[in-house]
């Protein structure tokens, strides 16, 4: 792209709006040359998030370009990011310091929680390449009921103060006696996540039992200090928010078939009062489990991993899963998500637990999560 002059780039940026972008091209059998697009003027440029592409500027030209090979099964999110931003973009417009690819329609929307004051909207762009895995839960079918979502407030004395709370109901089942399903970062998990959906589906197609929901939402302020693997996030799901089920709507009665399941921290947090609640818990999924935790400044990395070898087994199944290319340093130099989501899975297996475990062509990213909820469930809340 260094000979371009000023009317074949014009022709050249014309044909490229017209296809979208970024433009994808034939490499060898399992991978795709993929090229992200972009004109305007900054210091430097990248695609970034699920991805990480420098990209170069056309001598005379305002127009950026970054080639990478990719596996043809990758499915992440991406945004545009300029001059060392590293942030999600706070809309759809295609422009800022980080914007999504405003050549790409297809693109993700995590929608603000009305409820925290600290919450705003950040878009970002989908890369799906053509040999993506489907994704067969997670839209709406033709036929099959919705179930219906109720706000509560919780207490939530051992958070120190209240949370927000949706409970699902599946379509025409009473509650009585059905398992319960925790899910940590509630209010992502169902607008993004979309496991309403998925759990109507699944329910209909008789894939898992009719089951209640707890969506238990955290907010920005004090997510990383409510979902550490610490005492206050065991008693208030133990003390608290089971036993609200179990009293109002006479669901998780029994231990086997609730599950709890959260991703990233969240993750973390499902692992840890799966374990220590296990007289309430039969499953747990836990999607990119953060299970370097603590970071090296704050303590030693790995926490719960060693907590795992230090009691009996209990009776819980496990869905762990991780992407492949979750490779980046964590915080303060804490080993990587693909590392330590190993680590773990080899810490249960080696102490007796039954693990079901994947890996996914992808990053720490919530369109792979979304699809592979439904595999966590068919693990361990399957009939």
């Amino acid at each position: 792209m260094s000979d371009l002059s000023p009317s074949s780039l014009e022709d050249f940026w014309a044909s490229t709006t017209e296809r979208g972008t970024p433009l994808v091209e034939p490499c060898d059998d399992e991978s795709l040359l993929v090229t992200f697009l972009w004109r305007g003027e900054a210091s430097t440029t990248r695609a970034w998030w699920g991805v990480d592409v420098p990209m170069s500027r056309a001598p005379g030209t305002d127009l950026w370009h970054g080639t990478q090979r990719m596996p043809s099964s990758l499915r992440t999110i991406y945004c545009l990011a300029h001059d060392g931003a590293e942030e999600a973009p706070a809309d759809d417009s295609g422009a800022g310091g980080t914007h999504v690819d405003a050549g790409n329609p297809w693109r993700l929307l995590f929608p603000a929680d009305p409820v925290d004051p600290d919450d705003r909207d950040s878009w970002l762009s989908i890369l799906e390449l053509p040999d993506a895995p489907p994704e067969p839960w997670t839209e709406p079918r033709p036929g099959v009921p919705a179930g219906t979502l109720t706000e509560v407030t919780m207490p939530g004395a051992a958070l120190g103060g209240p949370r927000p709370v949706t409970v699902y109901r599946p379509a025409g089942t009473p509650t009585e006696g059905l398992p319960v399903l925790v899910v940590f970062d509630g209010y992502i998990a169902r607008h993004v996540l979309r496991v309403p959906t998925i759990l109507d589906n699944m329910i209909a197609a008789g894939a898992i039992p009719p089951t209640v929901a707890l969506f238990v939402s955290s907010f920005e302020a004090s997510r990383e200090r409510d979902l550490q693997p610490t005492r206050p996030i065991h008693e208030f799901v133990e003390h608290e928010l089971i036993p609200w089920a179990r009293g109002s709507l006479g669901a998780g009665l029994s231990r086997r078939g609730n599950v709890i399941a959260g991703v990233s921290r969240g993750g973390l947090a499902a692992a840890y009062v799966g374990m220590c609640a296990h007289e309430l818990f039969g499953g747990v999924i836990a999607q990119s489990g953060s299970f370097w935790w603590p970071s090296p400044l704050e303590g030693s990395p790995g926490w719960l991993m060693r907590q795992v070898t230090k009691y009996p087994r209990v009776d819980v199944r496990f869905y762990l899963d991780v992407g492949v290319r979750e490779t980046m340093t964590g915080p303060d130099g804490a080993p990587d998500q693909l590392t330590v989501v190993r680590q773990m899975r080899d810490s249960l297996v080696g102490h007796g637990y039954e693990v079901t475990y994947t890996e996914f062509m992808g990053g720490h990213d919530y369109v792979n999560w979304r699809r592979t909820f439904a595999d966590g469930l068919l693990a361990v809340a399957a009939p």
